[in-house]
C-alpha cells in the first residue's frame, strides 16, 4: 500500500488490517487493547497470534498446565470478542521457554503472510533489566519475521505468499514515539482485561488503577519499508 507518511494512529483510514503478535493470553489487553478496539471500530480487521497458551501463568499448583492452558485460551477468545476481533491463533509453545529459533521465525512469517497486515503490534525487544524472556523473544523474532523475512519470497518459500508490512508498533519499551489516547474506549479495554479471570486477583482494584493509569497507550513506531 503506497503511502507518503507514517500512520497517525488507530483511526488512520489507511490501516485496513493489523496483526497483534504476542507471547501470552492477556498481553494484548494489558498493552494495546485500546488501540485494537479503536481499529476495529474504524473498520479495520485485527488478528491475534499468541505464541504460548500461558500454561505456567499461575502461582498455585492445583491446576495442571494443560487445564490452565485451556482456561487461558478460552479467556483470550472472550477478550478478543469484546475488542471486535474474530480470529485468534494459538501456536502453543511452552510458556517461559520461547527461544529465538528459525522454527519460531518461520511460524511468525506464516502468520504475517496469512494476515497480510498493514501494521504489526508486538513487544519492543529493547528493554533493559526486568523483562519477561518470552516478551523479548517474541518482539525480536516478530520484527525479524516482518522485515525482511515475510517480504522476501525465497525466505521460507513454503510459508505463504510474500507480504511487506508497512509498520510495527512496539509496546512496552522505554522510548515511545507514538502516544494513543484510548480514554474513549477505556471501559471496553478494562472489560477485555477482566475477561482474564485467572489472572485477576481483584477486579475492583484493577478497575480503580486502570481508570487513572491506562488512558494512553505508548508505542515505538518502526517503519518497515
Amino acid at each position: 500500500m503506497p503511502r507518503s507518511r507514517s500512520f497517525t494512529g488507530p483511526a488512520d483510514a489507511r490501516i485496513r488490517r493489523a496483526l497483534c503478535l504476542v507471547a501470552h493470553p492477556d498481553d494484548i489487553e494489558f498493552y494495546c487493547a485500546g488501540s485494537v478496539v479503536l481499529m476495529t471500530r474504524h473498520g479495520a480487521t485485527v488478528d491475534f497470534v499468541v505464541a504460548t497458551s500461558g500454561d505456567k501463568g499461575a502461582r498455585d499448583t492445583k491446576r495442571s498446565r494443560e487445564k490452565l492452558a485451556r482456561v487461558r485460551e478460552r479467556e483470550q477468545e472472550v477478550a478478543a470478542a469484546v475488542l471486535g476481533v474474530k480470529r485468534v491463533t494459538f501456536l502453543r509453545h511452552a510458556d517461559a521457554e520461547l527461544l529465538e529459533s528459525l522454527e519460531l521465525r518461520e511460524a511468525f512469517v506464516r502468520e504475517i503472510r496469512t494476515t497480510k497486515p498493514d501494521v504489526l503490534l508486538t513487544f519492543d525487544p529493547n528493554v533493559p533489566y526486568r523483562f519477561h524472556p518470552d516478551h523479548r523473544v517474541v518482539g525480536r523474532v516478530a520484527l525479524d519475521a516482518a522485515w525482511p523475512c515475510a517480504r522476501d519470497p525465497l525466505t521460507f518459500p513454503d510459508a505463504g505468499e510474500p507480504h511487506e508490512t508497512a509498520e510495527a508498533w512496539c509496546f512496552g519499551g522505554v522510548q515511545p514515539n507514538l502516544d494513543i489516547d484510548v480514554a474513549e474506549v477505556l471501559d471496553t479495554k478494562i472489560q477485555s482485561r477482566l475477561a482474564h479471570e485467572s489472572q485477576t486477583r481483584s477486579a475492583a482494584s484493577l478497575m480503580r488503577r486502570w481508570r487513572s493509569t491506562a488512558r494512553v497507550e505508548r508505542f515505538h513506531q518502526v517503519n518497515l519499508r
